[in-house]
């Protein structure tokens, strides 16, 4: 049975207007422990597979473990790590793109103010006349499966990677900041650091949008500089709860809830602009109010003055037949959020709440 927008009848239990066609279960039943969970396996082998990605995250006997991120995958010989850029050859992790000499990526100059996240709370949206140096990193350390940006599955480092020192000059005098997007830098940290360290000299500001699952060594530096330059590190919270997290990104959110409290003990040593700030995609059927009620208590656990962004829902991807979030969905979860004790929310992308309903 279909419900209204996309949505169908579960098919676990039957709950009608509350699945995902790609998913075929509902949230309560997704965070009841996954009955029929072959379903978001399938789901899962269809974002996947045809790029030839490891479905799961890989965990072989015997082989060896990279720790940039939060998956530690564990790679056989001729296998590939779970972001696509890490494989094994003569008994050593051989890195195919994501060093600090070499990214996997394309860039452009993103004229100011631009659609980030932050522009609300960032000194980004006055600079008229300016430029942003978006850097997109053609990988991720996760699978989400309503990406809004997946072609950068179909990217290669056999296709050509960027140096950094080649990136950092593409920045210009009318360069006012930088940010690392993707996909997700948390894959490619090591090239991200050193373009933000030379650019970080020549007065660019420099930030970040990010899943949060890097080695939190790395996200210390990656805090140092935003704090030192100007900057600010956007988290995507995605999910609170983490069977539901599984569920539509392919793996846990420890890893970033984790390193998101651990940037919040930073927040505190500069105002203006916040270092650390928190979005959220509002996905009709699974990120409820509730879920969005959850996100927000930890945040505000972490400081309520953080500021928080919810974001309209455009079909993507494997669930590219879900509707767009309504806007009594938008208008609930944004009561949710401030009644878990935020201080600063707001709704983004607001040409897109109720499109096509």
């Amino acid at each position: 049975m279909t419900g209204p927008g996309g949505l169908i009848a579960c098919r676990a239990c039957g709950a009608v207007a509350s699945a995902s066609p790609a998913l075929g279960l509902c949230r309560a039943c997704v965070l009841s422990g996954f009955p029929g969970s072959g379903r978001i396996h399938a789901a899962r082998r269809a974002s996947r597979g045809r790029f030839g990605l490891p479905e799961v995250v890989p965990k072989a006997p015997g082989g060896i473990r990279c720790t940039l991120c939060a998956n530690e995958c564990v790679i056989s010989t001729g296998d590939r790590g779970f972001c696509g850029l890490r494989t094994v050859s003569d008994g050593r992790l051989t890195h195919l793109a994501g060093t600090p000499s070499r990214g996997l990526l394309r860039w452009y100059r993103d004229p100011l103010p631009t659609n980030c996240v932050a522009d609300w709370v960032c000194h980004g949206s006055r600079q008229r006349g300016r430029t942003n140096l978006a850097v997109f990193y053609a990988s991720c350390t996760m699978d989400c499966v309503y990406c809004q940006n997946w072609h950068f599955r179909s990217a290669s480092p056999q296709d050509g990677t960027v140096s950094a020192q080649e990136l950092a000059d593409a920045a210009t005098p009318q360069t006012f900041c930088v940010c690392f997007f993707g996909g997700d830098p948390s894959s490619q940290m090591g090239h991200a650091l050193v373009v933000s360290r030379i650019l970080s000299t020549r007065g660019v500001r420099v930030c970040w949008e990010t899943n949060g699952t890097m080695h939190p060594r790395l996200l210390d530096r990656a805090v140092d500089l935003s704090l030192a330059s100007g900057g600010c590190v956007k988290f995507d919270l995605k999910a609170f709860e983490d069977t539901l997290h599984v569920a539509l990104t392919g793996v846990s959110n420890h890893r970033t809830l984790e390193n998101f409290a651990r940037a919040g003990l930073r927040f505190t040593e500069r105002a203006d602009p916040p270092v650390l700030v928190a979005s959220t995609l509002l996905v009709p059927g699974y990120i409820t109010p509730e879920e969005v009620s959850s996100i927000a208590r930890f945040i505000a656990s972490v400081d309520p003055r953080i500021p928080y962004t919810l974001l309209a829902f455009m079909p993507q991807y494997v669930m590219s037949d879900l509707p767009t979030t309504t806007a009594d969905h938008a208008r609930r979860a944004e009561e949710a959020a401030r009644d878990a004790g935020l201080q600063h929310v707001r709704i983004g992308n607001r040409h897109l709440v109720g499109a096509g309903q």
